[in-house]
């Protein structure tokens, strides 16, 4: 087993990243990319659990611009979710990566119920673990889930898997002037604005020292030169050495 620079982790996945060209809906392709990057990883000995949104089949916004209740609108995501761990659980199992689910909401048919030391023992026992639900509350992003999910896993840092190679200052799609940068402190995120994650899940790794990485997971050796301490995307933490 290779030296490891981390050696359990929190992969942040958006449901954006599950879909196809449109952005919306699943993508067997793509979801069985994910699938052989989390592999990649797994077969190194990285203990991995994922969180993962629902941008692709609800995006909340739309049904508040029509009145919906934010509550009932925060729910209906939670449950695409669920759907996304299915998809994402059936890819891993395919390619004999053990997976198991846990939801903050119950539905004991499909998926256990988020028992914090059950997930624990599933990644000490060499399985994957992917969180769907959200923190199962209305409110609050997955983005805040997987943060909280990292820390009540103790994981050695919070992975924030994008399609482009890091933080910048702008969007580098319609910018080509746009600087990246390397590292990056909480407070800088906050004060700049920067749209990494929301500033609930970026205070709350800030106030419990979770460095965060934010890398391109669709860069073939990205991720697996992140956990070999190879300079990858852009790291997040306190600033101090």
């Amino acid at each position: 087993m290779p030296n490891l620079r981390f050696g359990r982790i929190l992969l942040k996945l958006s449901g954006e990243a599950l879909a196809g060209p449109t952005g919306f809906g699943i993508d067997v392709s793509e979801v069985d990319a994910i699938a052989n990057r989390v592999k990649a990883i797994y077969s190194m000995g990285v203990q991995v659990a994922i969180v993962i949104g629902a941008g692709n089949l609800w995006r909340g916004k739309q049904g508040l611009e029509r009145g919906m209740d934010r509550a009932t609108a925060d729910y209906m995501g939670m449950l695409g979710t669920v759907m996304n761990t299915q998809v994402l659980m059936d890819a891993l199992e395919r390619m004999e990566v053990v997976t198991r689910v846990q939801t903050a909401i119950e539905m004991r048919a499909i998926a256990e119920p988020y028992i914090r030391r059950r997930a624990i023992r599933h990644l000490e026992k060499g399985r994957v673990v992917v969180f769907g639900a959200g923190t199962g509350n209305p409110y609050f992003s997955t983005d805040t889930a997987a943060a909280l999910r990292a820390m009540e896993m103790d994981a050695d840092v919070l992975i924030k898997a994008t399609k482009v190679d890091g933080v910048y200052d702008s969007d580098p799609k319609t910018n080509p002037n746009a600087k990246r940068f390397d590292h990056l402190t909480y407070i800088e995120v906050l004060n700049k604005r920067l749209e990494v994650m929301d500033s609930t899940a970026i205070s709350l790794c800030m106030e419990n020292e979770l460095p965060i990485l934010v890398l391109n997971l669709w860069d073939e050796a990205g991720l697996i030169n992140a956990l070999r301490g190879k300079a990858v995307g852009t790291l997040i933490d306190n600033g101090l050495e």
